[in-house]
């Protein structure tokens, strides 16, 4: 890769604090780059329900086609390659390979991970699988989705498929990304699929995901011989929007919700103490013991600390609030704040005592190629320069990181935004499906070359 008309600075990072083992990597998800929606037997997930609601998504996007990465995978491993990284983190599309959420599997879609895994392992990268990155079946969606219990027995069955078809060559599983963003914006607040806004469905979906979670566990553990297991949980600090006693309280329960309710029953068998009576109702005997199955690592996604405000009309008592507007914030109006990143890294690890792996950070901006045809997205290395630096820093104050995953590759669909929102270190124009690296993918080669 030659980068165009621009200077691409060097790390800042301390490269005495990474060890010589730490794992560089990229993260994407299946339905925000796959496209092929309607192919090779994949049937309709959730999420192709809700793009197709009118007002759900900016400017009424989809992920029909998305990156079409269905057809273009060989491409993005090269462009992996290109950037050396050693780790990719995808995720499996559940209706791809079983399109009725269970009964018969879909050959053709087994096939298409069989030959992502391949070419990706032929490419000296190692597959980082996830099983679940929200995309749930709507046939299962149909049944009451994540408020019904069963759905623990199901992912069970969806794990064991591909346990059985991929545990020769895929060692690192995670059961579920951000599985707080997925119930609370789904189930409470209705903003993302299934568009549900309702207290008690998202208390119910909550405990079934945390019971699917530990199902998925055993199984992965029976199936795959050295499996190294973990689930992705994003994790930020959570701070009042004012010094008002409410708002306090409203950062603390957005803190128990969005932090803790779901590593903690997972590591500890135990609902955070603020939330725990909300969840009593749904929490049957042995639960917590199916909850609590012994892993090998646990993901953190971290892009800012976020802010919270009272809301008594909310479901769960509090609502977002604003950063203050001295923080610096990225394109897309994220706060920029590399010290809560390090201290969260710290935090993460004592608190869990398990080796961390940063499986997503990154910057959303609107980026867009120059006359010359380059994207210079100079805020993004400036992010990514002073979160990895900051990543250093937690390194030497003793926080067990073992890796750090970009998000993402690609620019994708990213949800609610649609294709606004660009986090990608290459370029994607949506009309044509070309594919350029920008500046932060020269920056991020370079941070790779330089650690060695």
């Amino acid at each position: 890769m030659n980068a165009k008309t621009t200077v691409i600075p060097k790390p800042s990072i301390d490269i005495s604090a990474i060890p010589a083992d730490f794992l560089w990597g990229v993260s994407t998800s299946s339905y925000q780059i796959e496209g092929a929606v309607n192919e090779d037997g994949r049937a309709p997930s959730i999420w192709d329900t809700h793009c197709r609601q009118k007002g759900r998504i900016a400017n009424g996007d989809t992920g029909d086609v998305a990156c079409d990465h269905y057809h273009r995978y060989l491409e993005d491993i090269a462009l992996m390659k290109s950037l050396g990284v050693k780790a990719y983190r995808f995720s499996t599309a559940w209706p791809r390979l079983l399109p009725r959420g269970r009964g018969a599997a879909n050959e053709p879609g087994l096939a298409f991970y069989d030959r992502l895994i391949d070419a990706t392992l032929e490419a000296g990268i190692e597959p980082w699988l996830c099983l679940y990155h929200w995309d749930l079946p709507q046939a299962l969606g149909d049944l009451g989705g994540w408020t019904n219990r069963d759905i623990a027995g199901w992912f069970a069955d969806y794990a064991a498929l591909i346990a059985r078809r991929y545990g020769d060559r895929v060692k690192r599983f995670a059961t579920f990304n951000e599985p707080s963003v997925s119930t609370i914006f789904g189930y409470a607040l209705g903003w993302n699929a299934p568009g549900v806004a309702d207290r008690s469905a998202y208390f119910k979906a909550a405990h079934h995901l945390n019971l699917a979670h530990g199902a998925a566990i055993d199984v992965l553990r029976d199936h795959v011989p050295g499996a190294l297991l973990g689930a992705v949980h994003n994790r930020q600090q959570v701070y009042p929007s004012t010094d008002t006693p409410e708002d306090i309280q409203a950062a603390a329960l957005l803190d128990a919700h969005w932090n803790l309710v779901f590593p903690d029953p997972q590591r500890f068998a135990a609902y955070p103490a603020l939330v725990a009576r909300d969840f009593e109702p749904y929490v049957q005997a042995g639960d917590m013991a199916r909850i609590c199955r012994p892993l090998d690592w646990l993901g953190l996604n971290h892009y800012s600390p976020i802010y919270a405000k009272t809301d008594p009309a909310s479901q769960l008592g509090f609502a977002w609030g604003s950063a203050p507007t001295s923080m610096q914030q990225t394109g897309i109006g994220w706060p920029i704040h590399p010290d809560a990143f390090r201290e969260e890294l710290i935090e993460t690890s004592r608190r869990y005592g398990l080796p961390v792996y940063v499986t997503e950070n990154g910057c959303g901006s609107n980026d867009a190629p120059n006359a010359e045809g380059a994207i210079l997205d100079e805020q993004r290395v400036h992010y990514l320069d002073a979160y990895t630096k900051a990543l250093g820093e937690a390194l030497k104050a003793g926080a067990d990181v073992r890796g750090y995953f970009v998000w993402s590759l690609l620019d994708n669909f990213e949800w609610g935004a649609g294709y606004g929102n660009r986090f990608g270190l290459v370029h994607v124009d949506f009309t044509t499906q070309k594919r350029t690296p920008k500046s932060s993918a020269h920056w991020y080669a370079g941070l790779i070359r330089a650690t060695g």
